[in-house]
């Protein structure tokens, strides 16, 4: 992508030089050749020519500007830029939006062109939705490239600071994953081109929060994907199940790993080694897998409404608070309690923590700038 926009930015400069000349041709010609009258003491030529030239490349310059920046968000589309909705590089993307933020600002995730999922903006919170209501939201490649995509967008735009993940339709969240992609993979390709790898890299990159809206079925890969999420907030309708041994495999995507740590060992089994049992809405909830059950119609409205308040927050704490949730299943107490610790205090260097306790002191509200 960078040799591309070289290639532009030098053929678009020799076309403002080539457009200069010509207009300095063009004035000689007139003055020395068409209309002589006009200089009879021969004292105009080369101002003329100079202004000529000027003003060639000065308009040549104002055209090629928005040549080039159309030009460039072809070439995202057309090389499959890293940033482009079928990028299969989640690290390659977010490079890319710290060293070429101008690459990455050509499309933001609400104006992407997406096929199987929509997006949009509520006030400072991104929304995604799955998109393939004719299967049930089953999960696939392609989608998740394209999930990926957005979210990165969404983690890097300084306006965001919460995502809603939910499915179109009130059916389902996600059933499953697309069984007809995947029944012919074998175990060498799965294993040397790490298939999953690409459904769960982004999601466990994510600074920012997301919650899940769950609407009907959250089956297999839509059970895993909602479990990647840090909220799950359930519609009364809302079923949960790893039904992946009745295929002849096993969940793959975390099933077996945070279905135990969201609702213990014993219930994880029994979903996981039968893949008949589910847990409804209330179910889950009494397990610890959801933490809110709201009615369907109301459901993802009621989810954006707790993104935004938590977007409202200073940025840097609540993903520092994520960070050391998140890191409350991978340590021990004693080194959790040390690594939250650190965060706190770290924290005390932000000009956040400064304008929240000095709001706090003055009974006002603080204006957090997230910084």
């Amino acid at each position: 992508m960078v040799a591309n926009d070289c290639l532009v930015d030098s053929v678009l400069f020799c076309g403002g030089l080539l457009c200069g000349t010509a207009c300095a041709v063009a004035g000689y010609v007139y003055v020395a050749v068409i209309n002589p009258a006009y200089n009879v003491h021969g004292s105009y030529t080369t101002p003329i020519v100079i202004m000529a030239f000027v003003m060639g490349v000065f308009i040549s310059g104002m055209a090629t500007t928005v040549i080039s920046a159309g030009t460039k968000a072809m070439l995202v589309c057309i090389t499959r830029d890293p940033y482009h909705s079928y990028c299969a590089d989640p690290q390659l993307a977010k490079d890319l939006a710290q060293t070429r933020p101008e690459v990455f600002s050509i499309m933001s995730a609400a104006s992407a062109e997406y096929t199987l999922i929509k997006t949009r903006i509520e006030g400072n919170v991104g929304v995604v939705e799955l998109h393939r209501p004719k299967a049930l939201n089953a999960l696939c490649t392609d989608l998740f490239r394209e999930l990926n995509d957005a979210l990165a967008r969404f983690d890097q735009d300084k306006n965001i600071g919460a995502v809603v993940l939910t499915g179109s339709g009130t059916r389902a969240f996600a059933a499953g994953a697309d069984i007809k992609e995947m029944k012919d993979k074998d175990f060498v390709t799965n294993y040397t081109k790490g298939f999953l790898n690409l459904w769960t890299e982004q999601i466990d990159r994510m600074r920012k929060p997301i919650i899940a809206a769950v609407n009907g079925y959250a089956l297999g890969g839509g059970c895993e994907l909602a479990m990647m999420c840090d909220i799950i907030y359930a519609g009364e309708k809302a079923v949960f199940g790893q039904p992946e041994i009745n295929l002849g495999i096993i969940p793959g995507a975390g099933g077996t790993q945070r279905l135990v740590h969201a609702i213990g060992k014993a219930k994880a089994m029994e979903m996981v080694l039968t893949g008949n049992a589910k847990l409804t809405a209330k179910e889950a909830e009494a397990a610890g897998l959801v933490a809110r059950i709201f009615p369907i119609e109301s459901l993802v409205e009621e989810a954006i409404k707790i993104a935004q308040e938590i977007a409202s927050k200073s940025q840097p704490s609540v993903q520092m608070a994520k960070e050391a949730v998140n890191a409350a299943f991978e340590m021990p107490l004693s080194s959790g309690l040390r690594f939250e610790r650190r965060l706190f205090q770290a924290l005390f260097a932000t000009k956040d923590q400064k304008e929240g306790m000095a709001a706090f002191a003055e009974k006002r509200k603080p204006n957090f700038t997230h910084e």
